[in-house]
């Protein structure tokens, strides 16, 4: 199946949108399904940094393990999972509008399904993945542009 897609304008620069979007401790601030997001790694974020999600799937809470497999800042990131039955394959590119004071921020998301994983993958995690990401964009949108960040 090809990626999940979606893109959302937001009146704010690619430096502040990115740094908002990949600060770890504000995840709770636009994701609704996400409970908690942390570091497993010392310094700076960096390619092969590793972070433990916590999200809500359902009624009961689910922890994985993302490791960043690019790091381009203001630009663009990706992660992919490396633990559980339904690991997520994400890539966030940021590009400059409205001569920079602005971002359209673009996020494509697949899955890997391992396991049970490959039975909930296409059945259900595909359809969530698609409204959470609407919902997460206009959160995200909101909080920035009311001066989050």
């Amino acid at each position: 199946m090809a990626p999940i897609v979606h893109s959302v304008d937001i009146s704010r620069s690619p430096e502040d949108v990115f740094t908002y979007l990949t600060d770890l401790g504000r995840f709770t601030e636009w994701q609704e399904q996400v409970v908690s997001a942390r570091p497993l790694d010392e310094g700076p974020m960096k390619i092969g940094s590793k972070a433990s999600l916590t999200r809500r799937m359902g009624k009961r809470e689910q922890t994985f393990t993302t490791e960043l497999t690019d790091w381009n800042p203001p630009r663009s990131y990706a992660f992919r999972g490396i633990d559980g039955p339904v690991r997520p394959i994400g890539k966030g590119t940021l590009e400059p509008i409205d001569d920079g004071a602005g971002t359209r921020f673009t996020f494509s998301i697949d899955f890997e399904g391992h396991g049970i994983g490959k039975l909930l993958v296409p059945l259900i995690v595909r359809k969530q993945a698609k409204s959470e990401i609407t919902k997460s964009h206009a959160a995200l949108k909101q909080q920035l542009e009311s001066g989050a960040g």
